[in-house]
């Protein structure tokens, strides 16, 4: 769960990255592109929405890597009885 949380925090980063790097011209209509390809052609409301979801889809990753950081945590501080070995008989 850890490997996936940093993945997906790390790739909707660089997403993030490379749309804003890519597309620093304004006007009322805003055509996407991501290393040289036209994705899209977006109005501001479709900007702040696609803008929401990177955010949630952010915040998802950071909840997975903080959930299996507090889970590792708590089986490392676990106590386990000790095991008495008998010999066969």
């Amino acid at each position: 769960m850890l490997i996936l949380g940093l993945l997906l925090v790390g790739a909707v980063g660089a997403f993030t990255g490379l749309v804003i790097a890519g597309n620093l011209s304004g006007g009322p209509e805003y055509t996407v592109s991501v290393l040289g390809q036209d994705i899209a052609t977006m109005n501001t409301l479709a900007v702040f929405c696609a803008g929401l979801a990177l955010g949630l889809l952010f915040c998802l990753g950071l909840a997975a890597v903080a959930s299996s950081v507090v889970r590792r945590r708590h089986d490392r501080s676990r106590t386990y009885p000790a095991h008495s070995r008998r010999p066969p008989e």
